[in-house]
């Protein structure tokens, strides 16, 4: 079943709501690696959920978070071969770190890069409590390998942050566990790639991959602990692209410059896996 730009574009994607635990928000943390170091106080105030407890800001992508909804066959999308292109976040005040909350996902932008070249989805969600006020904002780009040709638009939608220049003001290792997919999947995101050894192959992998948002959550660690002393409510946004798979266990290394800017290499394979990351710290 090939794509059909209009039916795609207005795709209607159920709103989800979510009771939100400090339980719930303790494992995210520690599901993108938090807690690693039990000697290290600010770490624990990620994790304990008995602590003065803080919310990882990154945690935005996974609340009501709507599932792998491309899979569903309407969609036309070719499941197995989607990879997730870009990630940004918006946070409009400090997320919550329990409640009620309530979020819509909805496609915003398809571009056709041609047969045998793929597409471009772009999506938003828009994440609240149930009072109606805006906690973040979401924007994902996902590239659908096996699509393409279907005569959609062909401009992309949106300009990556630039590279930056010169040598980093600081680099973070932070390294994942071999069992890191199948915990993170645990939040929502249970796409079968990070699990199944049979699904990654049909995908052209040697074994199941990170999810690009636990790689992204992984270096929002390193970013609050440079850049904003591990302060939650100090990230203002956050932009990166997704260049390369991580494969659980392999140390991520995140390079930060003063400006906001970062790019993370898996040290083991000497292989970019984000670029075009910029953070906006207040």
């Amino acid at each position: 079943m090939a794509i059909e730009y209009e039916k795609l574009l207005n795709f209607d994607i159920p709103e989800v709501r979510q009771i939100l635990t400090r339980q719930d928000t303790a494992f995210y943390a520690l599901s993108v690696g938090l807690g690693q170091d039990p000697l290290d106080m600010r770490q624990l105030d990620f994790v304990d959920h008995h602590r003065d407890l803080q919310a990882m800001p990154s945690m935005a992508v996974v609340l009501c978070h709507p599932g792998f909804w491309l899979r569903d066959p309407r969609t036309g999308v070719d499941a197995v071969r989607l990879v997730h292109g870009e990630q940004g976040i918006e946070l409009h005040r400090p997320l919550p770190i329990e409640g009620e909350l309530v979020a819509r996902t909805r496609v915003t932008g398809i571009v056709d890069k041609g047969t045998g070249k793929g597409a471009l989805l772009y999506s938003e969600k828009q994440l609240r409590d149930s009072a109606g006020v805006l906690y973040a904002t979401t924007r994902s780009t996902t590239f659908l390998r096996g699509d393409g040709g279907f005569g959609g638009p062909s401009e992309p939608i949106r300009a990556p942050h630039p590279e930056p220049h010169g040598e980093p003001d600081s680099t973070v290792d932070l390294t994942t566990r071999p069992e890191q997919a199948l915990y993170y999947r645990l939040n929502g995101d249970d796409n079968p790639l990070h699990a199944d050894p049979a699904v990654a192959a049909r995908a052209g992998f040697p074994r199941p991959i990170l999810h690009g948002l636990c790689t992204l959550g992984v270096v929002t660690h390193a970013v609050l602990r440079v850049l904003a002393d591990y302060r939650a409510a100090a990230l203002r946004s956050l932009d990166l692209r997704f260049s390369a798979p991580v494969f659980p266990g392999e140390t991520i290394r995140t390079e930060i410059w003063r400006s906001g800017a970062f790019r993370a290499r898996v040290v083991e394979r000497d292989a970019i896996v984000i670029n075009n990351g910029h953070a906006e710290i207040g």
